[in-house]
C-alpha cells in the first residue's frame, strides 16, 4: 500500500523485473492475480511464470514503454491470458535499470447504470477527459484522451495515474488530483515534457474538478488536458526576444556586442551561432550598402557553442576567411534575406566539397541545418550570423527563421551604433592625441613626466597639461580641464592650450596669465550661442612658473585642484593655493602665490578625474595620492605608474585623467654673472672686456665674438632709451648663453628695418641675426630683454 494515499494497492497487479530478468518485486495484486506469494517468485527468473516453458522466446522490448497479452502460469497449474503494460525505469543514482509490470484487476468490475462516474465522461467531446474514483483510479476515458495516451479505454480502466504514464512527473499530478479529491476545489496544472528526444517539448494543462452525486458528496476527480504547446513556443519566442533586447548592446564594442548576439542564441535558437562582420573597403569607413563581391570575405567576430571551447568553429576570433558563391553566408548576403540549408536536402554538397575542414566538422559532430541570416542596419550590410544545429535533431522552422530575423535585427542596430562610436572614438581620440604634447620638452629646471587617460566610457574629454620653457632658464607647468567630454570639450582644449602658449611666450604672470585665458573662454562661450548663460564653456586651469635660479615657484589657480609638492626627504604636502574662480566666468580677479622649492622637490599637476571617483570622495582620493607620492624614486615615470595603479579603478575612470610630475632642478650661482650698468656710453666697453673675461673662466671663449656684440647691442640700447637702474646678467648652461639686460623702463623695444641712411634701427636685427631666439618680458619692475646664444659642443 502506498504510504502517501490510504488506497488498496490490491487493485493492480504488479511486478519489477530487473535488466537481468529476476523479479526483484511482487505485489499482493500479484498474487491475487497469478496465486503465486512473494516468497515463492522474487528472486527467480521472470520468463518461468510464462506457460509452455518458453522462456527464451521473449526478448527484452524496446523503447520505454510496452503493453501487450501474454499466456502466464498461476499457482493452481492452470494458465491465465493477462494484458500487461510494462514501464522501463532507466538507472539512476547507482540503482540498476528494471521494468515495471501492471495490469489492473478491477478494470471490468460490474457498475450501476446510472454510476456518476460513468455518466460524466464526455465521450463526444474533442476535450481529452479522464475521471478517476474515490481511489484515484481511472474509470472512464475519452476518444481524445485514448488519442494522447495512446491506449484504449479497456485495458488501462482501474489504473492510477502515474501506472499509465511511468513518467517521474505524474507522481505530482497525482498528488494534484488527490488535493482535488480531498478538498473538493478544482486546480489546474501546467505539465511540460520533452517529446521526440530533440530537446522538444510539449505543455499541457490538466484542468482537474471533483464529481459529486445528487448529494454533493465527492466520487472522483475529473481531468480534462489542452495542448497549448504553441502557446509555451510563443511565448518562449517573446521571452527571447525580450533577453535579447536586454543582454545585446549592453556596451559600444562591437565584438562584445557580436559575441552578446550569439550567447543570446545558444541553446535557445542553435547549438553553434557564429558572428562574422564586413570589414569597411577603406579604414573608418562605412560597410558595404549593397551587395558585396565575392568571394565574401568576413572576419570572425564571436562565436558560440553548447560544447565548451567551440569545438566546431573553423575560424577563430578575429581571423578573415574567405567564402564563395556556393556558401550559405556569400548567399544569404548576396539575396538580402535568410538562408536555410541542411545536409538532408544537399544544399550544402558544393560549399562543403570546396572547403574540406568545414566538411570534416560536420561529419564530425553531425551537423545537420544552417540559417545564415544578414546582419543589416541603417541600409548598411553589417555581416552575416550563421545559426547552426546537430544536437537538436528538429530542422529549422519558419518561427525559428523570424525569431533569429528579429533577434538578429536588433542586434543589428547594436552592433552598427558600437561601429560608429568606435569610429568617431577614434577620430576623437586621433584629434586629442595631436592636440597633446607627445614628449615633454627637456629643460634645465625640472625633469618632467606625464600620463594621460581619455576616460572608459566617452574615450575623449577635454584634460590637458604641458612644459613649456620659458626665458631665463624658467619654466612653466600647466594642467587644465575643460567642462565636459567629447570632441567639442577636446577641441574646446586645443584652443586653450595653444593661447596659454601665446600667452606663456610673452611672459605674462600667473595671475595674468589666467585674466586673459578667462576673457578667452567667455568668449567662446558667446560664440557658441550661449550668450545668455555665462559659464556654459567652462574649464579650470593650473599654471606654475619655475626659476631654477632663484629657485622659486609662481604658482596661479582658476577652479583647479591645488598640486602636491614632495621636498628632498620630506611627506607630501598640500600646495596652500588662494582660491580662484573657473575660467569662463569672467570678471573676477586671479590671485597669484610664490613659495621656494629646494632643489629636488616633486611637483604633482594632476586633474580631479585622479582622484574623485565613484565610491570616493575627494578627500580620500588625496589620501591615497599622498600615499602613492610618498616613496621616494629616482624615476619620475616609475612615481606616475605607482600613482595612476594606486588610484585608478581596473576598468579606467569614468573621467578623463592628466598626471603632471616636474622633479625641479637649481642653477648653481657659478654659472650666474651679473653687473650693474652705469648710466654713461663710454663704460659700454669695459663692460665688454669684462664679459669676455667671464666667458675665458667659463671656457666659453668660442663664444666671445657673438656675446660682445648682442651684450653691446642691448646695453647700448638700455643707456639710450631706458631707465635707471640698469643690469646685465649671463646665465650659462650646458648648451645655451643667456644675456638678460634689465632697466625701469616700461616700454618695450621692437625690431623694425633701418633705411640706407638711418643711424640707427640696425641693432635688434642684428641680434636677432646673431642668436638662436630673443625677446622681452615684463618684470614688477620695468622690462628685462633677452636673447640666447646656441653654444657648440666643443664650447661645453
Amino acid at each position: 500500500m502506498s504510504p502517501e494515499y490510504p488506497f488498496d494497492e490490491g487493485a493492480t497487479a504488479r511486478a519489477v523485473v530487473d535488466d537481468d530478468g529476476i523479479l526483484v518485486e511482487w505485489n499482493a495484486g500479484a498474487r491475487r492475480l497469478l496465486g503465486w506469494p512473494a516468497a515463492e517468485v522474487v528472486g527467480r527468473p521472470a520468463a518461468e511464470l510464462l506457460a509452455g516453458g518458453d522462456h527464451g522466446g521473449h526478448d527484452a522490448p524496446e523503447g520505454p514503454r510496452w503493453d501487450g497479452v501474454l499466456t502466464l502460469r498461476h499457482h493452481n497449474g492452470g494458465t491465465v491470458s493477462v494484458w500487461l503494460l510494462a514501464h522501463r525505469r532507466p538507472p539512476e543514482n547507482g540503482t540498476p535499470g528494471s521494468w515495471i509490470l501492471l495490469t489492473p484487476l478491477e478494470g471490468d468490475a460490474p457498475r450501476s447504470p446510472d454510476d456518476p462516474l460513468d455518466t460524466a465522461a464526455l465521450v463526444q467531446s474533442p476535450c481529452a477527459l479522464a475521471i478517476y474514483d474515490d481511489r484515484l483510479r481511472l474509470r472512464r476515458i475519452n476518444a481524445a484522451m485514448e488519442e494522447i495516451i495512446g491506449l484504449p479505454e479497456e485495458r488501462v480502466r482501474g489504473l492510477r495515474l502515474s501506472e499509465m504514464s511511468g513518467r517521474a512527473q505524474t507522481a505530482d499530478s497525482e498528488r494534484h488530483l488527490h488535493r482535488v479529491l480531498t478538498t473538493g476545489r478544482g486546480h489546474d496544472v501546467r505539465t511540460y515534457l520533452e517529446v521526440g528526444g530533440d530537446g522538444g517539448v510539449a505543455a499541457w494543462l490538466a484542468r482537474m474538478a471533483p464529481v459529486r452525486d445528487a448529494a454533493g458528496r465527492v466520487l472522483g476527480v475529473s481531468v480534462t488536458v489542452h495542448d497549448f504547446t504553441e502557446q509555451h513556443l510563443a511565448r518562449e519566442r517573446l521571452q527571447l526576444v525580450n533577453e535579447a533586447s536586454i543582454r545585446i548592446g549592453t556596451t559600444l564594442d562591437v565584438t562584445r556586442t557580436a559575441q552578446e548576439l550569439a550567447d543570446v542564441c545558444v541553446p535557445a535558437l542553435a547549438d553553434f551561432v557564429s558572428v562574422d562582420l564586413l570589414d569597411p573597403a577603406e579604414p573608418g569607413g562605412d560597410p558595404f550598402n549593397g551587395p558585396p563581391t565575392l568571394p565574401v570575405h568576413l572576419r570572425r567576430a564571436a562565436h558560440r557553442s553548447i560544447n565548451p571551447g567551440s569545438p566546431e568553429a573553423v575560424a577563430k576570433p578575429g581571423q578573415v576567411d574567405l567564402y564563395p558563391a556556393s556558401s550559405p553566408q556569400a548567399d544569404s548576403l548576396l539575396v538580402g534575406h535568410t538562408i536555410v540549408a541542411s545536409t538532408a536536402t544537399d544544399d550544402l554538397s558544393e560549399w562543403l566539397s570546396w572547403d574540406k575542414a568545414r566538411a570534416q566538422r560536420i561529419k564530425e559532430y553531425g551537423i545537420h541545418s544552417t540559417m545564415s541570416v544578414p546582419i543589416r542596419a541603417r541600409g548598411l550590410t553589417l555581416g552575416v550570423a550563421v545559426l547552426t544545429r546537430f544536437r537538436r535533431l528538429d530542422t529549422f522552422t519558419p518561427d525559428d527563421v523570424l525569431l533569429a530575423e528579429e533577434v538578429t535585427a536588433r542586434a543589428a542596430v547594436c552592433i552598427d551604433n558600437a561601429r560608429r562610436y568606435s569610429r568617431e572614438r577614434e577620430t576623437a581620440l586621433a584629434l586629442q592625441r595631436s592636440l597633446l604634447p607627445r614628449s615633454l620638452p627637456r629643460t634645465a629646471a625640472v625633469e618632467a613626466a606625464s600620463r594621460y587617460l581619455p576616460a572608459a566610457r566617452a574615450g575623449v574629454g577635454g584634460d590637458w597639461f604641458d612644459v613649456i620653457p620659458l626665458s631665463g632658464m624658467r619654466v612653466a607647468m600647466v594642467v587644465g580641464d575643460v567642462i565636459g567630454q567629447g570632441i567639442q570639450a577636446s577641441a574646446t582644449m586645443g584652443r586653450l592650450r595653444t593661447a596659454v602658449r601665446t600667452l606663456a611666450d610673452i611672459d605674462l604672470a600667473p595671475d595674468e596669465l589666467l585674466t586673459h585665458l578667462d576673457d578667452l573662454v567667455v568668449r567662446l562661450s558667446a560664440e557658441a550661442g550661449n550668450e545668455g548663460s555665462p559659464g556654459e564653456v567652462g574649464a579650470t586651469c593650473l599654471y606654475a612658473v619655475y626659476d631654477p635660479i632663484s629657485r622659486r615657484c609662481t604658482l596661479a589657480g582658476a577652479g583647479h585642484p591645488a598640486p602636491l609638492m614632495t621636498r628632498p626627504g620630506g611627506r607630501p604636502e598640500q600646495v596652500e593655493l588662494p582660491a580662484g574662480p573657473a575660467l569662463g566666468l569672467g570678471g573676477l580677479p586671479f590671485e597669484s602665490t610664490e613659495f621656494e622649492l629646494p632643489e629636488g622637490t616633486v611637483l604633482a599637476l594632476f586633474t580631479d578625474g585622479l582622484v574623485e571617483s565613484q565610491g570616493r570622495d575627494a578627500d580620500t582620493g588625496h589620501d591615497l595620492l599622498r600615499a602613492a607620492l610618498a616613496p621616494p624614486s629616482d624615476s619620475l615615470d616609475e612615481i606616475c605608474d605607482r600613482v595612476l595603479h594606486a588610484l585608478l579603478p581596473p576598468g579606467g575612470s569614468a573621467d578623463d585623467v592628466a598626471l603632471l610630475l616636474a622633479r625641479t632642478r637649481g642653477l648653481p650661482p657659478s654659472q650666474v654673472a651679473t653687473w650693474d650698468i652705469p648710466a654713461d656710453p663710454a663704460l659700454v666697453s669695459p663692460i665688454r672686456r669684462q664679459v669676455v673675461e667671464q666667458l675665458g673662466r667659463w671656457s666659453l671663449s668660442a663664444a666671445s665674438f657673438t656675446a660682445e656684440l648682442v651684450v653691446s647691442e642691448l646695453v647700448t640700447n638700455a643707456i639710450r632709451y631706458g631707465s635707471h637702474p640698469i643690469r646685465l646678467r649671463l646665465i650659462h648652461d650646458t648648451d645655451t648663453l643667456i644675456c638678460e639686460v634689465s632697466d625701469t623702463s616700461h616700454t618695450a623695444p621692437h625690431l623694425r628695418r633701418a633705411k640706407t641712411w638711418d643711424e640707427g634701427g640696425r641693432g635688434l636685427l642684428l641680434v636677432a641675426q646673431l642668436t638662436e631666439r630673443w625677446g622681452s618680458r615684463h618684470t614688477p619692475d620695468g622690462k628685462t630683454i633677452w636673447a640666447e646664444i646656441a653654444l657648440l659642443a666643443d664650447e661645453e
